[in-house]
């Protein structure tokens, strides 16, 4: 049984909105603080709640899910909704800010494509995520010189359209596309036979750059288009493990440095 640090959180025994239970905490069994019943029936403590939360949103994901195992290895994967996580997780106000923070900026990644129109400086939404060449309605209608703007530049447009890579604008490049090739590297400590790997990918369904936490398996969950895969060879995890498992090297090896950005057809 461990004991409670000074700092840490514990609940109120005579709090009479919330289901205590006798039994371990369901995410760290060593607890030995008043445990609480969540709403898909595990038990937590309000510190064990907010470290696993905050591991999550750490890892790039909005929704808070439950990781307590039910049959072998499989986990429970209830969502809990942030109202319920709140209040078992005792929030503080700093931590509040926080989470809501990061929870309304990884909301908005997943959904939104928004940049700030060069001209009248109002937000607008890209729908066609093949075609930079981007047309602002305020601009159109009071007649500026930005009311076709490169979405990668942000200055006036020049050249052909649509065009998905760059404008004629010389200093016109993709910095996600740099970002991808002249990353670092990092090795997945944990997976057999894999040598060092880019530190930073595009996810093969969206085109959203993620980075890999070193710890656990080879996969990845991509937290805009949740779709889960393989960090070293770039293949979707049920692809990926048709030849291979979680923790060994591909079959395919280690794929090279991404050269284009994947476009996602969310529409």
């Amino acid at each position: 049984m461990s004991e409670q640090h000074p700092g840490e959180k514990s609940y109120d025994p005579g709090d009479t909105t919330l289901t205590f239970v006798n039994r371990p905490d369901d995410i760290n069994p060593y607890a030995s603080e008043l445990r609480a019943k969540m709403s898909c029936g595990h038990a937590v403590t309000p510190e064990s709640l907010t470290r696993w939360c905050r591991a999550l949103l750490g890892k790039g994901q909005y929704t808070f899910k439950c990781p307590a195992p039910t049959v072998g290895t499989e986990q429970c994967g209830a969502e809990w909704p942030y109202t319920e996580v709140r209040r078992l997780a005792a929030l503080t106000a700093e931590e509040m800010l926080d989470f809501e923070m990061k929870l309304a900026r990884l909301a908005a990644a997943r959904f939104c494509d928004f940049k700030a129109c060069p001209g009248c400086k109002t937000y607008v939404e890209r729908e066609a995520l093949d075609n930079l060449c981007f047309q602002c309605t305020i601009c159109k209608e009071s007649n500026k010189p930005t009311k076709q703007f490169c979405w990668q530049c942000l200055k006036p447009w020049k050249g052909r359209a649509p065009r998905s890579d760059r404008c004629d604008n010389d200093d016109c490049s993709d910095k996600d596309l740099e970002l991808l090739k002249g990353c670092g590297t990092i090795t997945l400590s944990q997976v057999a036979g894999v040598g060092p790997v880019p530190s930073i990918r595009a996810c093969p369904t969206c085109g959203l750059k993620v980075e890999h936490d070193k710890t656990g398996c080879k996969n990845i969950l991509c937290p805009r288009c949740k779709v889960e895969f393989c960090f070293v060879c770039l293949k979707l995890t049920r692809q990926c493990l048709q030849t291979s498992s979680y923790f060994i090297a591909c079959s395919s090896g280690i794929a090279p440095r991404q050269t284009a950005m994947p476009i996602w057809n969310r529409r």
